[in-house]
């Protein structure tokens, strides 16, 4: 990677699954030279976390690890280690999600790679913290993220329904996004001090942001219910409907009064506002349940192809409940990059979620197999060809990769 507001960054993405290594694909995206370190075999378990029915597919590797080099390496072995502490010598950024006492027994925790060089960026994510009486447990974002802070309780149909499950990566890519502000920011202070040090975030903090306005009510001393079902939502304006061909839209009519009489017009219901239960917004907060039922029946009349018209004339903010299909399919994301294609032309890929005006992301790069860039790593780093091979020998590198191989 050569190009990009980050050209010239080193970077060593020494993580697994999901967080961790997302925020160096952040990284990335915007030129930073990327290592990814695995360990020999099979590498890095996302690689294989796909749950696609079956199929054998890489799919989720290809969206976190893309333009990485992948070096393998046994960090177990003294002599893996030293190769790493050689690499460290002119690393920027290091990333890892490891559990804290494996760090330690590995001998890669913050305090041994900052003596190495004081300026590195030592960029951490763990589930639970890394102070306190849980500093070692070991999380998911299901688990860290989700259910520890409310947020699977909170966003659950109704008191009576189970828990929601989670989405795979659905606090990790928020949390690597966090890992990514933190690493910028502490390459920030190294500018005007030439210090390095730790950033570090975890997945229970960026589930506590994430639902940080309930969170905030418990804070002040009020109680937090749990939410009521659709059909008794406080609010009958910023609820979802479904329509005639069964599909569902979320609307989110926050400034009634300025848009109320245009709403009732386009829908035909023009008489609700003459009705006292409704005629006021606190009128409608305490019928929202009789609210609620009228809408019901009112948008049950038309599909949603219908109704996409007519609420876009009268300006009321809403939005369709899209498919994981339909959304990949979504234009409006295509033309604002967050789907964009890779560098090979083959399909497409999620980018990182913001842009800098003047910078062009790094097209994508397909992610690499195990061990791919062992040998280019390590010659970049001043290895000579005997050294590689007696470090193959020694099994610190694995097997060489089948496709170099074949070369």
């Amino acid at each position: 990677m050569t190009d990009g507001v980050f050209k010239g960054l080193k970077v060593i993405d020494c993580a697994s699954w999901i967080a961790g290594p997302a925020a160096a694909t952040i990284l990335s995206d915007f030129g930073a030279e990327v290592i990814k370190l695995e360990p020999p075999g099979a590498g890095d378990p996302w690689r294989n976390a796909t749950p696609v029915p079956g199929k054998i597919t890489d799919y989720w590797w290809q969206l976190t690890s893309r333009n990485k080099r992948s070096l393998a390496i046994d960090l177990k072995h003294p002599e893996g280690l030293a190769v790493l502490n050689r690499l460290i010598a002119s690393t920027d950024v290091f990333l890892t999600n490891f559990p804290l006492p494996v760090r330690e027994r590995l001998k890669i925790a913050a305090a041994d790679l900052l003596k190495i060089n004081p300026r590195l960026i030592y960029g951490s994510i763990t589930a639970y913290g890394e102070v306190g009486a849980e500093a070692a447990r070991t999380g998911f974002d299901a688990t860290a993220y989700w259910a520890r802070t409310g947020l699977m309780d909170m966003v659950r149909a109704s008191a009576d329904t189970e828990p929601s499950r989670s989405a795979p990566g659905l606090g990790d890519h928020p949390t690597a996004t966090a890992l990514y502000a933190a690493i910028v920011t502490a390459l920030y202070r190294r500018e005007k001090t030439g210090r390095g040090g730790v950033a570090q975030t975890s997945l229970l903090q960026n589930g506590f942001w994430a639902n940080g306005c309930f969170v905030q009510n418990r804070l002040f001393g009020e109680h937090v219910a749990p939410r009521p079902p659709r059909t008794k939502a406080p609010a009958a304006l910023a609820n979802h409907y479904r329509c005639r061909d069964g599909r569902w839209f979320l609307m989110a009519l926050h400034n009634e009064e300025r848009q109320l009489a245009g709403f009732l017009k386009a829908i035909e219901a023009t008489h609700l506002a003459e009705d006292p239960r409704f005629a006021t917004r606190d009128a409608r907060r305490q019928n929202s349940v009789a609210l609620t039922a009228i809408l019901d029946e009112i948008f049950a009349k038309r599909d949603l192809a219908e109704w996409r018209p007519i609420l876009e004339a009268a300006g009321v903010t809403f939005g369709a409940v899209y498919s994981v299909n339909e959304a990949a399919d979504d234009t409006q994301s295509r033309e604002i990059g967050a789907l964009v294609p890779f560098a090979d032309g083959k399909g497409l890929t999620v980018s990182s979620p913001f842009h800098l005006d003047g910078e062009t992301k790094v097209a994508p790069v397909r992610a690499p197999s195990v061990g791919q860039h062992s040998e280019k790593v390590l010659r970049d780093a001043g290895y000579s060809a005997e050294e590689i091979a007696r470090l193959r020998a020694l099994g610190v590198l694995g097997q060489q990769p089948q496709e170099l191989k074949s070369a």
